[in-house]
């Protein structure tokens, strides 16, 4: 079934995957969901993710972290920037998000990168999502 907005179903799915305590969520695979799910797993937010390969579209399964007693690594997902208003950030207005423990994804002419990540190299872009 055609999605109007991938990231957001991306966001979407972790969000139910967690609340229910899966160790894993499967969904359709795409640049923009694997460059996000690269970053939640740099920043320590899933365990793992990997691609593969099905018909008609390839499928990305995420591993979600847990810490003690079953609480999840991430506790909020936002999606900011969306179809229908899109969010462009400049360089000096790239967010710092829940004190600098959460981060902010964006979408630059460089790529897919963290919020700190696009200051550091001085670009601007669209504002995808809020994780903490």
């Amino acid at each position: 079934m055609p999605v109007s907005d991938p990231i957001a179903d991306f966001l979407t799915r972790i969000r139910n995957a967690q609340m229910v305590r899966h160790q894993t969520v499967e969904l359709p695979s795409s640049k923009a969901n694997v460059a996000i799910a690269d970053i939640l797993k740099r920043e320590g937010f899933v365990q793992d993710y990997e691609v593969a390969a099905q018909r008609p579209q390839a499928v990305l399964r995420v591993r979600l972290r847990y810490g003690e007693s079953w609480k999840p690594a991430i506790t909020g997902l936002r999606r900011v920037s969306r179809p229908g208003l899109r969010v462009h950030v400049q360089r000096r207005e790239v967010p710092r998000f829940y004190g600098g423990i959460g981060i902010s994804i964006v979408s630059t002419s460089q790529g897919v990168m963290t919020g700190q990540e696009a200051w550091r190299k001085n670009l601007g872009g669209e504002l995808l999502c809020y994780v903490w």
